[in-house]
């Protein structure tokens, strides 16, 4: 698609602030005012749009897909991301961890349970660490605190939750990407811990290694979309 616009903008909204461009604010792919909660998410859309050239690539407006699935997918039904984001609460890849006479264990065990302990601490509850494969409930009441702090999160926020909790298959790296000190880049790595350690021990293939760079690419720029939109 060619460039349909010379002028790029930022301006406040009903609630919010959103991207114009020559004058017009733009709409998200469900057709709703894009609306967004922060001046920094919306500096940081209207950047993805200014810097197109005379031909528009689609693939560069990554926040601006976040931004319409918060928007489009997520507020119109809470309920139902809540529950996708307590599903990988309850599958938590932190929590499944090798058996402890194998090498991968003590790595395991070195940099996730700081994480887990972390959340744990953080809001009170306890996970149920497994080892091996077979899939054990994490506690009821655990579940219920999570759900208790999902509940509170906006829209935006939920949505970026989504995108890091499916990336790292863990609802616990995705809500310690929430802190404000948090190095999204090494929540990555111990999200990958697994993979990364397969790959050292079998070998690494071109073709996986680029779809191990883009999911952390994704995971990064889901981080940036809730730090920018909570700003």
């Amino acid at each position: 698609m060619k460039r349909f616009y010379r002028n790029v903008e930022v301006a406040a909204g009903d609630g919010g602030w959103q991207v114009q461009l020559d004058g017009r604010g733009l709409k998200t792919i469900g057709g709703k005012p894009q609306l967004v909660p922060s001046h920094a998410l919306a500096e940081a859309l209207a950047q993805e749009w200014a810097e197109q050239g005379e031909e528009i690539d689609p693939a560069c407006f990554i926040l601006r897909d976040q931004a319409d699935y918060a928007i489009d997918i997520v507020a119109p039904d809470r309920d139902a991301t809540i529950a996708t984001l307590l599903g990988f609460g309850e599958t938590d890849t932190l929590c499944y961890r090798a058996d402890p006479d194998e090498p991968l264990y003590p790595r395991q065990l070195e940099e996730w349970e700081p994480l887990v302990e972390r959340i744990e601490a953080r809001h009170a509850m306890r996970f149920t660490r497994i080892s091996g494969i077979i899939h054990r409930p994490q506690p009821p009441e655990t579940l219920a605190q999570l759900h208790a702090q999902l509940e509170e999160f906006d829209p935006f926020t939920l949505a970026g939750l989504h995108g890091m909790a499916s990336l790292a298959a863990s609802l616990c790296i995705a809500l310690l990407a929430l802190e404000e000190d948090a190095d999204a880049a090494s929540l990555w790595r111990a999200a990958s811990l697994e993979e990364e350690w397969q790959a050292d021990l079998w070998g690494r293939e071109e073709e996986a290694e680029a779809r191990r760079a883009k999911r952390q690419r994704d995971f990064l720029s889901a981080e940036e979309f809730v730090r920018l939109a909570r700003s």
